[in-house]
Parts: C-alpha cells; structure tokens; sequence
C-alpha cells in the first residue's frame, strides 16, 4: 500500500503530530478540520453558522489539493460541542455538499481542541 500526504497552506497546519490529509488506496482522509483561519491558525469566534462554514472551506482546500472537490466526499464525521446546534450546522453543511450527499454521523462531545464548536473529518473518493 502505498500514501500520500496531502498539505495545503490555504488549509490551517496541524495543531499536532500529524498530517491535514493522507491519500491511500483510493481514498483520502482527512484529519479533523476545526474552524482555524489558514492564515493566523486562531479560531473563528463567531457564530456556530460562521465557524462551520470555516470547517468546511478547509476541507475543501484540502480536497482541493489532492484534485477533488467536496463532491467527491463518501463519508463525514461532524463533532459538535453542543447538540443543539445540529439543525444550524445541517443548514451550512447543506450549502456545501450535493445530493448524492456523503454518508454522515454526528455527535455531541465533551470538548474539542481550541475550545471550538465544531470538527469535521471526511473520507473522499480519488479518481482511478
């Protein structure tokens, strides 16, 4: 098997040990996004509607940089700080990924790094 590391600077760098994105066996995988500004590394402090757009053009950066889009998502993992914003963040997730949408799970957890109020990972599809 071989892979790849995927990085972009219009993706924020990782805040740890590894890596933005890793492409193998046809697939790429990325870490989770938090809502970073590429250009500082701080947090979008706004609204949860404002960070989770941030979240998902970084995600999109990054597909970018392996030559795909958000189009090309098969599955997301959303972690939210609060479960009652579900409903907001499936609203801006719904501006940004087409039918037919990825596979999804979400989930409320107890804190996530840098005090932020969401975290996305995806699984894409690479082409052949």
């Amino acid at each position: 098997m071989t892979r790849q590391i995927i990085s972009t600077d219009k993706a924020p760098k990782a805040i740890g040990p590894y890596s933005q994105a890793v492409a193998a066996n046809g697939f790429l995988f990325t870490s989770g996004q938090l809502p970073l500004d590429p250009a500082t590394g701080q947090r979008i402090t706004g609204t949860i509607e404002e960070q989770a757009h941030q979240v998902f053009k970084n995600l999109s950066a990054i597909a970018g940089k392996a030559g795909i889009g958000l189009a090309d998502a098969v599955k997301t993992t959303v972690f939210l700080s609060d479960i009652n914003d579900f409903k907001a963040v499936n609203a801006v997730y719904d501006q940004y990924f087409t039918e037919p949408f990825p596979a999804r799970s979400a989930f409320q957890v107890g804190a996530l790094p840098m005090n932020a109020g969401i975290e996305v990972e995806a699984v894409f599809l690479l082409p052949s």
